[in-house]
């Protein structure tokens, strides 16, 4: 069912990207379509794409409705071609555009043993290559109307820690924050903020996930999530995620770039870019034994696990119980 514009004035300052123009790709149904609505909710117009042509009238038809301004633009994205269109349509319609925000994506979840092919380049085409059409055909015009911009880039956890089963997803995601930050320092001097956003909450992908299920059931019931999902797991309603959105839509935001930022429930996250933990040297240059050697006695305890940090256990917290705050909330 789509959601209301009005469901998002309580989230965002009525007015606050009044006269803006943003695309939202992949906006039918889920987050993208959060992400429009409070957009609009804002006052920008928004120009709705999505591969479901239906969805894309339908999300377009209840900001309209709603007092807002948007249109459709179906289709997939992934071709340069696509792309162009996208940006040549809000353009014709709106005038100008001032922000693009990169949210298409499917997934083709297998282990790396059973993947194929075509499961890989198509998650490919679609999260990574149809991030960098969308954005380099969004900046172009941009740079020619000379008065800056904002790119959001949509991530995952899966791209920041590694993710069972999804060794295509995974790495687009990644690629994703890796864009973000190389763009921020090639349109430092054109003041186009380039962040990537990386969104956490209750969807349908996550009712997928075995350990979430009983929160996702719970969740669907209507019943209260507990501070370890809302906080430790950062997870809540998908319109929870929209306030960083429009906070990096707008000139609130002017500066702020080549950021991985999380949404998700009540945590706000700023992520670390990729450092160094440790280095050695060996006058002469290497030798196995002394690789050896001083991984064992100088690198080895701060070796990085995959997958993230631990969490609470959410059979232990379960939905709509009297709970104490998560620890650190």
């Amino acid at each position: 069912m789509t959601e209301q514009l009005s469901s998002y004035t309580h989230r965002v300052t009525a007015g606050e990207l009044e006269g803006k123009v943003a695309v939202v790709t992949g906006a039918g149904r889920g987050l993208g379509e959060c992400y429009a609505l409070a957009l609009a909710a804002a006052g920008a117009s928004v120009l709705v794409n999505d591969a479901d042509a239906d969805a894309a009238h339908r999300v377009a038809e209840a900001i309209t409705s709603g007092g807002g301004t948007a249109s459709a633009a179906p289709g997939k994205v992934g071709p340069q071609s696509a792309a162009d269109e996208l940006v040549a349509q809000a353009v014709e319609t709106y005038g100008r555009l001032d922000v693009m925000v990169t949210n298409a994506g499917i997934l083709r979840d297998r282990v790396s043993w059973k993947m194929e092919e075509s499961d890989f380049d198509a998650v490919i085409e679609t999260h990574l290559k149809g991030t960098w059409t969308c954005v380099t055909a969004a900046l172009k015009q941009m740079r020619n109307q000379g008065e800056g911009g904002r790119l959001i880039l949509i991530g995952s956890p899966a791209g920041q820690f590694g993710s069972f089963g999804q060794s295509n997803y995974a790495p687009a995601k990644a690629g994703i924050v890796a864009l973000a930050r190389t763009l921020s320092m090639e349109l430092a001097r054109d003041k186009i903020m380039v962040n990537t956003v990386v969104p956490t909450a209750m969807t349908a992908m996550t009712a997928t996930i075995p350990v979430y299920q009983e929160w996702s059931a719970a969740f669907e019931q209507g019943l209260e999530l507990p501070a370890a999902a809302r906080q430790d797991h950062a997870l809540g309603e998908p319109g929870d995620v929209t306030p960083l959105i429009v906070w990096l839509a707008s000139a609130a935001s002017e500066g702020v770039t080549g950021q991985a930022i999380g949404l998700g429930g009540d945590r706000l996250t700023l992520y670390s870019h990729p450092a160094e933990l440790r280095t050695a040297d060996h006058p002469g240059g290497w030798t196995t034994s002394a690789l050896d050697q001083a991984w064992t006695e100088q690198l080895s305890a701060d070796a990085q696990t995959s997958g993230g940090p631990a969490r609470p256990d959410p059979r232990e917290h379960p939905a709509g119980a009297q709970t104490e705050p998560a620890a650190g909330g």
